[in-house]
């Protein structure tokens, strides 16, 4: 197994497209009700949380950045096979391809949930999951330029339904956003933990580093990415706790998906089944994200051609879908993820970079004195 790999230049990408990856993988399904979860931690200082949360993902991309820039053009499985040798290199490489696998099991059945609670009660599991599967399916096989490629027009085809918050926006209670820091740092911390989920994902640079072309540029990209994630889950989560009561948030489950429903329209009288069908637009460009990072993940460590792991892969989740559809289940599941996803993606780069570094300087000493002699 190479640990640096030569991407021929039809596959390679430009920097500037990182700002859609970035954006398109965490604006998921977290967002719909991660505002909930942090207001039950902190009430009305749920946006220091989120401040905090920013700094320390800022953090560990920069870390994870280190690292890579550590290697000429390898990606985490390549620089884990050298770190750590080939056995314990390619397990710790399997262990971000389950990461991948339960994040976008997670997503995939919580979106089928969703879409049974507001528009389709009726309508049976396999039906959904063979859908959207069958569209990530199609996806994944058009290969990293074609994701991208979704990733960029389904980011402009689904941001118009801001302009749907203005009304609630303007009728908020900004009285719910106060007093100010009054919360403890212990719970503005739990509160920052509990938005892991909704912000997981960027650990994908992880793997599309060696595929971007003008590595020098991708700083600014990357992290404009995560600054938009952040500013509309401040904005999000301003408006649900100005606009609802406790007693309001504490009852919905997805609260974001409430201030939608507000809206009314002549024409229209459940406007939230429009959004709630538009989400997939949301939805989709995670879900390709994943399920490429689980296929080229596989044929990177095992040799398995990304095709034979695609149809694989989505065939597991289509059983799993069918079994997974109680809403317990479907959070176990989501807390599962976002547990296992919190000490690999929040913990362990921090742990790799001083490896990688002393590893580089033992290797560049060993070098300058092999010169000498």
């Amino acid at each position: 197994m190479d640990i640096n790999i030569n991407i021929k230049k039809n596959l390679q990408i430009r920097a500037f497209y990182l700002f859609f990856v970035i954006a398109s993988i965490q604006l998921g399904i977290g967002i719909l009700g991660v505002s909930r979860l942090i207001y039950l931690e902190v009430q009305q200082d749920a946006w220091i949380s989120i401040v905090i949360a920013f700094f320390y993902v800022s953090l560990i991309i920069m870390v994870m950045l280190l690292i890579l820039k550590q290697y000429e053009n390898a990606d985490i499985y390549g620089i884990q096979v050298d770190i750590f040798g080939k056995w314990i290199g390619k397990l710790f490489g399997t262990f971000f391809i389950f990461h991948f696998a339960l994040s976008f099991f997670s997503i995939l059945i919580t979106y089928i949930e969703v879409i049974k609670v507001f528009i389709f009660p009726t309508v049976n599991d396999y039906i959904l999951s063979f859908m959207l599967l069958c569209l990530v399916i199609y996806s994944v096989l058009g290969g990293i330029r074609v994701i991208i490629g979704v990733c960029v027009i389904f980011f402009f085809l689904s941001h118009w339904l801001l302009i749907l918050l203005i009304q609630p926006a303007l009728q908020m209670e900004l009285t719910h956003l106060q007093p100010v820091f009054v919360t403890p740092i212990t719970d503005l911390l739990k509160g920052a933990r509990v938005t892991s989920y909704t912000f997981m994902g960027f650990e994908i640079l992880f793997l599309i580093y060696p595929f971007i072309l003008n590595k020098n540029k991708a700083k600014l990209p990357i992290f404009l990415g995560l600054g938009w994630t952040t500013f509309l889950l401040l904005l999000t989560t301003i408006l649900v706790i100005g606009y609802f009561s406790f007693d309001q948030i504490e009852r919905r489950e997805w609260v974001l998906l409430g201030l939608f429903k507000i809206q009314s329209f002549a024409f229209i009288e459940r406007f939230d089944y429009i959004v709630v069908a538009e989400w997939m637009m949301v939805v989709i460009p995670s879900l390709i994200l994943l399920m490429w990072g689980i296929t080229y993940g596989t044929k990177r460590l095992y040799q398995v051609p990304q095709r034979a792991t695609l149809y694989t892969i989505a065939i597991l989740c289509f059983i799993g879908s069918l079994f997974t559809n109680e809403h317990f289940q479907i959070q176990k599941v989501i807390n599962w993820s976002s547990e296992y996803g919190f000490w690999l993606v929040y913990v362990y780069p921090l742990l790799l970079l001083p490896i990688v570094l002393i590893k580089k300087k033992w290797q560049k000493r060993k070098d300058g004195d092999h010169h000498v002699h």
